[in-house]
């Protein structure tokens, strides 16, 4: 029930007897994890031997702005700019979509990492940590892109996991940083924000993940806090079974229902399937809030299991993997020239 961050490039013993834990499902890693594909490959390794191929391995690897595995990966341009492709051309950017899923996944997967959690499907409407992370401002231009996405991501073998169901992106708040409310009727969010969730559901996306943003005309408590979001929107009017994923408990936005323990099991019982804790800090006392609780159920966690993967040396040398690659460093080549400009790119 539990998805928890470690340390650093290497298992330290204390960790393993956290992984070892019942109530944890699997690991999410960041940036401080990597530092070059061999070593994540031990670390990868190293978890594996411990619980195994039904233990979900993740990571944050959108491109753009949020992309935590940088050497030796294909450098991912931020969806913005195939929002933008599609505007001058929709077929083009719909196939981009695609092929920008396919790198990322297929790259992912060849470290036997299952999931990375993606795409966005936010609006991209002046939210400060949204950002170029979203593809455009236009529901149905998220949509089809979106859904485009979550093919690609099937089609190399990585579950899709939609975000930040109902949408983060109509709001300026970093939920990071601070609580955010958003005003709007049930109504208004079914008929914008509401789109490319539908659309993404309907492509076969076999998660989503909670906005920790806070939506008062519908309830008092923030989404993944919230029954009346999980059960009765997601899952009741919108049918959806697969697995939901809260949002990371250490953001300032989940605070508001109290110390960790109260934040994981605020979103297990609104409906949450899985929590993610991806400070290490913050791990035990996750653990100890839900002892005893039933794990998540092993036929969820089998949805978000990777298929079978090509390896490094099968990725050079396919011809499909080289003619994509190509393509996003096209598409990507305005970014690296205001890179190479300011002697700096984006962290």
């Amino acid at each position: 029930m539990l998805i928890v961050g470690i340390e650093g490039k290497q298992l330290a013993a204390h960790e393993r007897a956290r992984l070892l834990a019942p109530e944890v499902s699997g690991a999410i890693l960041f940036t401080r994890n990597y530092e070059n594909r061999e070593q994540l490959a031990r670390l990868v390794a190293s978890i594996r031997d411990l619980r195994g191929d039904q233990f979900i391995l993740s990571v944050d690897h959108e491109g753009g702005p949020v992309q935590r595995f940088r050497e030796g990966f294909t450098r991912l341009p931020p969806l913005a700019r195939i929002g933008a492709l599609y505007r001058r051309d929709r077929a083009a950017g719909i196939a981009m979509a695609e092929q920008h899923a396919i790198v990322m996944a297929s790259e992912v997967r060849a470290c036997d990492i299952d999931i990375s959690f993606a795409p966005v499907v936010d609006l991209a409407r002046g939210n400060r940590v949204i950002g170029e992370r979203a593809f455009d401002a236009d529901p149905q231009v998220v949509a089809e892109l979106g859904a485009a996405y979550v093919r690609g991501m099937r089609l190399a073998g990585m579950a899709a996991t939609v975000k930040h169901f109902p949408g983060h992106g109509s709001i300026p708040e970093d939920t990071h940083l601070e609580a955010a409310a958003d005003p709007r009727s049930l109504s208004e969010i079914r008929a914008s924000d509401l789109v490319p969730f539908a659309d993404g559901f309907a492509a076969g996306a076999e998660a989503v993940m909670i906005a920790h943003v806070t939506y008062p005309a519908v309830d008092r408590v923030a989404a993944g806090y919230s029954k009346t979001w999980i059960e009765g929107v997601l899952r009741g009017e919108m049918g959806f079974r697969g697995v939901v994923f809260s949002d990371d408990v250490g953001m300032a936005a989940a605070e508001p229902a109290g110390g960790i323990g109260e934040r994981v099991t605020a979103h297990l019982d609104a409906g949450c399937d899985l929590v993610l804790v991806c400070h290490p800090s913050m791990v035990d006392a996750a653990i100890e809030s839900v002892r005893g609780r039933v794990p998540c159920a092993p036929e969820k966690i089998a949805t978000l299991c990777g298929s079978v993967a090509e390896g490094w040396d099968a990725l050079h040398d396919d011809p499909q993997h080289a003619r994509y690659v190509a393509a996003l460093a096209n598409l990507a080549a305005p970014e690296a020239a205001r890179a190479r400009s300011t002697g700096s790119g984006q962290t």
